[in-house]
């Protein structure tokens, strides 16, 4: 399973990074906004910056809903780094702009998923990625591990390539359930991340270990 993380902060990312876990990094317009990170020219620069702290793909979002628009915007995302790849909302727009990028050997990310045919049609027009949000589904009392299921089974029975990509990931136990379910890749904050490391009895354990070293000095 490839970690990556949800965020647009650097020093968490670079801690990410640091730790030797982390495989790639999502962001969009939300998370640049909370990092200060507003006007065109300060996202694209910092799309960069991301890029170079990383070694895996950095999933860049578009604005635009219109076809000419998506693939206008996402060919200057993809200009930007190798590693970049281009995030386009499941829309019939969207779709058609996938297939677009598919075919001429740019990454995307399918984003704001929330239904098996939606992924579906997304791994139909090629997507590197699809990213079913399922923390979102579970805050209105739907089961977003469901929705993992059903895309992994679908996409086994095709033999489809795209990765599925389980985002919107709001605790530990979050990423520990879509790897039992065969998710390929989650995204979510450094806590969850970080959070897989905490058991109370390795912190009790360390501890004894510590106590008994230091009664011999």
């Amino acid at each position: 399973m490839k970690f990556f993380i949800d965020t647009a902060n650097l020093a968490q990312i670079k801690e990410a990074q640091d730790l030797g876990i982390l495989d790639g990094v999502t962001t969009n317009p939300s998370l640049m906004a909370k990092e200060g990170i507003t006007g065109r020219d300060n996202i694209l620069k910092h799309y960069v910056d991301i890029c170079n702290i990383v070694d895996g793909d950095v999933s860049a979002e578009v604005i635009a809903t219109d076809f000419e628009g998506m693939v206008k915007e996402g060919e200057q995302l993809a200009s930007l780094h190798q590693q970049i790849v281009v995030k386009i909302p499941v829309i019939k727009e969207g779709i058609k702009a996938i297939k677009y990028f598919t075919d001429n050997g740019i990454k995307t990310n399918c984003t704001l998923v929330f239904s098996a045919g939606q992924a579906l049609l997304a791994a139909k027009a090629g997507a590197t990625y699809v990213s079913p949000f399922i923390g979102r589904l579970d805050d209105i009392s739907s089961d977003g591990l469901n929705l993992i299921a059903d895309i992994r089974l679908i996409y086994d029975n095709y033999g489809y390539e795209t990765q599925i990509l389980a985002a919107s990931v709001r605790h530990s136990m979050h990423i520990i359930d879509c790897a039992k379910l065969g998710a390929d890749v989650m995204t979510g904050p450094l806590l969850s991340i970080v959070g897989l490391l905490k058991h109370p009895l390795t912190d009790l354990g360390l501890a004894q270990f510590l106590a008994d070293y230091n009664k011999g000095n």
